[in-house]
């Protein structure tokens, strides 16, 4: 029995001092000689209590499918031609439908089965949508994607913009940010210490979608419209003075490469006009075809269009590989931002904000301090009521219920927790639900002592007693508490962890420490039947 108790308070004491270890730092100045010598981990404070940005923003799902269905046109008509089956320039109407013409209505099986192997995500509209014309024996086809692939398509679009903005997020240096796809096609982000909401704006809803095309250097830019096969954009010019002007450019609307090959993106300054521009290195396969682009098009112009404004349309003097340069008139900001959403990657579709708002950190170290107050009042009153009315053991529970504190705040800066508001009034109800344990064991232990047990008797009786009930109850709250934090948003997930962590603190110090220190407290009580509760 002895033996079993040293190894009891052995391994209780050292879990005790390594949780005072991990507490520590959150409360340290950061210029203090303590973190040197301590744990690096510490409690990290959301956005309701540190201040930042709050963003709502919705994803225009409907532009991927009808992008989707844009590429899925061409590939029809190059697959068909490579089929030797002749089709009219297939057409989106009604923004999601395919509308084609099948020249010769004798072509129709093979058609058919080209689309059934190379194309299953398509299918036919309905019965009505095939209408033989007797008089070139043609049949039309409307096509739309499966519902199925659609879903589909719509939810990987949405997973990429998460990703994509997170990735770009964590490259923007904010710490702790909370970013999370919700219904309705809408992204929820939450940017705890940041004060800067225009950029972070800026920074998440820039597209980078990137282009290489080929510049029609014969056609005339000041016409209204444009040759066919080609389009006019507006090209970026920085004069002379520094100001920047829009020109008109005739670009093919074919695209020779996209982005999607970009391994990385740094700044740069050119050695001429100490001017910053966006380095690009591309991969493997990238490399392969921007060699191919060069070779083809030496001494012409390509384009170089982000989001649709050409930002530079140089003349390739060499052949290239693996890297191009993007320049126009950018600031040290803009070319900074550029390159860190071009290595995050372009968003799959465009973004628009629905909700925006900013906590400042003044409004948030207000609700610090209520909760702080609130946390205190209650556990102050606490421990005056326990020793009051438990005496001695009230003492006992006193120390206990410190130690499960500790544990929590330990338990949040090792696991890297993020404490919000919500997340203080977890810290509150755990205190109230750790109290409530040491009640039922102490009401178990006088029952004991009124029957005329013995005390140490009493004391293992009560805890023997008590022990099943403390954990039923528990559980069934740590269970609820799991399926808050997978469904809840910010601060209900915020709440869940702090009770959660709360909850096993709470099971340990109450059924395991307290145990030890009635051990130790009662071991000369030898043949007692009376003890201070």
């Amino acid at each position: 029995m002895r033996t079993n108790l040293v190894w009891r308070s052995i391994l209780a004491g050292s879990i005790i001092i390594i949780a005072f270890l991990y507490s520590i730092p959150t409360f340290l100045a950061e210029d203090s000689s303590l973190r040197k010598i301590l744990p690096q981990k510490e409690i990290k404070l959301g956005l309701d209590l540190r201040g930042g940005v709050h963003l709502t923003i919705g994803v225009d799902v409907a532009s991927t499918v009808k992008t989707t269905l844009s590429m899925l046109s061409g590939e029809i008509r190059n697959t068909a031609r490579d089929e030797k089956i002749i089709i009219l320039r297939p057409e989106l109407t009604s923004g999601d439908i395919i509308t084609l013409t099948l020249l010769d209505s004798a072509s129709k099986d093979a058609f058919q089965s080209l689309l059934v192997k190379d194309f299953p995500m398509l299918e036919v509209v309905d019965e009505r949508s095939l209408t033989s014309v007797a008089a070139n024996k043609s049949i039309t086809y409307s096509l739309k994607l499966s519902d199925t692939y659609k879903k589909e398509l719509e939810q990987k679009t949405l997973d990429q913009a998460v990703k994509t903005i997170r990735n770009r997020i964590d490259q923007f240096g904010v710490a702790e940010p909370d970013i999370r796809a919700q219904e309705g096609f809408r992204i929820q982000i939450q940017l705890p210490g940041l004060q800067d909401t225009g950029r972070a704006l800026d920074v998440i809803k820039q597209t980078a979608h990137l282009e290489f095309k080929s510049v029609d250097e014969k056609a005339d830019p000041t016409r209204a419209i444009a040759p066919l096969g080609r389009e006019i954009a507006m090209q970026a010019i920085t004069l002379t003075d520094g100001t920047v002007q829009e020109r008109p450019i005739v670009l093919y609307k074919d695209v020779l490469m996209t982005g999607e090959y970009i391994s990385d993106a740094r700044v740069q300054f050119n050695p001429d006009t100490r001017e910053p521009e966006v380095l690009v290195t591309f991969n493997k396969r990238g490399a392969t075809i921007f060699e191919r682009i060069t070779t083809e098009n030496l001494q012409k112009q390509i384009a170089i269009v982000l989001d649709g404004k050409v930002h530079s349309a140089p003349v390739v003097q060499a052949v290239l590989s693996d890297h191009a340069v993007i320049s126009g008139g950018f600031t040290d900001r803009e070319a900074s931002d550029l390159a860190l959403v071009l290595r995050a990657g372009a968003l799959p579709a465009p973004v628009e904000v629905l909700e925006q708002r900013a906590v400042g950190p003044t409004l948030g170290q207000e609700s610090i301090d209520s909760g702080v107050r609130a946390a205190v009042f209650g556990l102050l009153g606490i421990l005056i009521f326990m020793l009051v009315y438990y005496r001695m053991s009230g003492f006992i529970a006193d120390i206990v219920l410190i130690l499960n504190i500790v544990l929590l705040l330990a338990g949040l800066a090792l696991f890297g927790a993020t404490l919000t508001l919500p997340g203080i009034a977890g810290i509150i109800l755990t205190i109230g639900m750790a109290i409530d344990a040491n009640i039922i064991i102490y009401e178990r232990i006088r029952e004991e002592l009124r029957a005329g047990s013995l005390v140490q008797e009493a004391v293992k009786n009560g805890y023997d007693k008590a022990t099943l009930t403390i954990l039923d109850a528990n559980i069934t709250t740590i269970i609820a508490a799991i399926i808050l934090y997978q469904f809840g948003t910010g601060p209900v997930r915020g709440f869940a962890v702090t009770l959660s962590l709360g909850i096993l603190s709470s099971i340990f110090t109450t059924l395991f420490v307290s145990h030890i220190i009635f051990d130790l407290y009662v071991a000369k009580k030898v043949n007692q039947t009376k003890l201070s509760i």
